[in-house]
């Protein structure tokens, strides 16, 4: 006669009945929070950027060989998979990955403030990660870029050392790493973490082995020496504190008004518990990731406010602690505060102006109409998705003005030339436009520093080569100029 099945414990029903409860919350708070991501075809250069390394690598283009970008593979990679399943013209596909990605990030913070200081904890932790993680200019919250998909991995990292699983935690710690640099920031944390279990002589090597296996795979799928370079250290010029001290210092601090402002509801409690006996509800390793993350923001000294996204998920933790120490009104004032700011932050979502993205959208009609679909073309700005939303291939694989004069960041100038290029880019560069001549440059500096009038190289081959055919507001088109009688092409 067989047994009968064992029932269900119930610890294991009001788990799942937690859950069960949960979950759709904060997934409606993570379909309604980025709902004006859906709302135009690009928000930032750096969806632009993606789409464009994407559309190259499925035409067989190689990661940091003829398809450059100062990131790490994982999310081109992701991009490039997306647009293979979906198709390329639009990055609807992106966004709902975007969504997955915050609603996971989410969960992961309610289970990990659940365990620590009970089931309220965590609810609250989820959804005020949700409510505070718009809280941004749209164009940083709302892009699914680097920041959005990195999040999901450092809180997994937490979550996986928290429960002392050493492999998993390093495997998540990677994948931050191999989505954006600074996500290799939550190590930090998952270290205090090993050390106050006493587990080093068993977790460090599991850990070590976690971190380096991705890592290691990752420089093996592309180009060992170009991962080096492109992710680590061909970024000097680029991470330094010089150049532009008052434009940087502005945006620095009109990010992180912003937000403070969409942090209303969540920095009083936070402060009661530093200064009264409540502190002691946070852990030394949640302040540990915080810090850590606030180091991450400020490394090169730019201050966009997207990096400040890596600052949500550990104060969301901190303010659960801090609710939990001093449970009544104070919670619900922390999440309505934080729902009607978040309010406003969906609204400013819908309502942000899109100058840029419309005089891009000009531009890339304008060069759509003057070249063939298999020509390539030259845009000279900063604005990559131009070549996206034009359908044509870049003649090179520097794909912004950035990465050959170091403009980025707002620069003013005074670091801002040929000389201040990523190194070996302009032979690179002018071998490209030797063997492939774009059949139209597009100069959409519009006055900024790195107008080709300043760099030498660049002015010699308009002048030499090309010849002005159009301008489109502001940007100006050169057509390759006819090759004078019994000369060669």
């Amino acid at each position: 006669m067989l047994a009968a099945p064992l029932a269900p414990t119930r610890t294991a029903i009001t788990r799942t009945a937690y859950w069960t409860r949960l979950l759709p919350l904060l997934a409606a708070l993570a379909c309604v929070t980025r709902l004006p991501s859906f709302a135009r075809p690009l928000w930032n250069p750096d969806e632009g950027y993606l789409a464009v390394e994407a559309r190259l690598l499925a035409h067989g283009g190689r990661l940091y060989e003829t398809v450059v970008d100062r990131k790490p593979p994982l999310l081109p990679w992701l991009y490039e998979a997306a647009f293979a399943l979906c198709g390329s013209g639009s990055l609807t596909p992106l966004r709902i990955l975007a969504v997955l990605a915050q609603l996971l990030t989410a969960v992961t913070l309610a289970s990990l403030a659940r365990r620590h200081w009970g089931e309220r904890a965590g609810r609250t932790a989820g959804v005020l990660y949700l409510l505070v993680s718009v809280g941004l200019n749209p164009q940083d919250t709302q892009a699914a870029t680097f920041e959005v998909f990195m999040l999901p991995w450092t809180a997994a990292a937490v979550w996986c050392a928290d429960r002392g699983r050493w492999g998993a935690a390093g495997t998540a710690v990677a994948a931050a790493f191999l989505t954006k640099q600074t996500g290799g920031a939550v190590l930090l944390p998952v270290l205090w973490l090993l050390y106050r279990r006493d587990a080093a002589r068993t977790g460090l090597p599991r850990l070590a082995a976690g971190c380096a296996a991705p890592v290691l795979g990752a420089a093996l799928l592309t180009d060992p020496a170009g991962f080096l370079f492109w992710t680590v250290t061909g970024s000097a010029a680029y991470a330094t504190v010089t150049g532009s001290g008052l434009h940087v210092l502005g945006r620095a601090l009109a990010n992180t008004g912003l937000l403070a402002a969409a942090s209303a509801g969540l920095l009083p409690p936070i402060a009661r518990a530093v200064r009264g006996a409540g502190a002691r509800a946070a852990e030394a390793w949640l302040w540990l990731w915080l810090a850590s993350s606030a180091v991450a923001v400020t490394l090169g000294c730019h201050f966009f406010g997207h990096y400040y996204l890596q600052l949500v998920p550990p104060l969301a933790l901190l303010a659960a602690a801090a609710l939990h120490a001093r449970p009544g009104r104070h919670h619900l004032a922390a999440v309505l505060i934080s729902g009607c700011v978040c309010a406003l932050f969906v609204g400013w979502g819908f309502l942000a102006p899109r100058a840029e993205l419309a005089h891009t959208e000009r531009l890339a009609a304008a060069l759509a109409q003057r070249t063939a679909p298999g020509d390539r073309i030259l845009v000279w700005g900063i604005h990559p998705e131009t070549y996206w939303l034009a359908g044509r291939a870049p003649a090179t694989r520097y794909l912004t003005a950035g990465l050959l004069t170091n403009y980025s960041g707002g620069r003013d100038g005074s670091r801002v030339g040929e000389a201040y290029a990523v190194p070996g880019a302009w032979p690179v560069f002018r071998r490209e436009l030797t063997t492939r001549a774009p059949a139209l440059i597009a100069d959409d500096s519009r006055g900024k520093p790195y107008a080709p009038a300043r760099l030498p190289t660049l002015r010699r081959l308009l002048a030499s080569r090309y010849t002005e055919v159009a301008r489109v507001d502001g940007a100006v088109l050169y057509a390759r100029a006819p090759s004078p009688p019994g000369t060669a092409p």
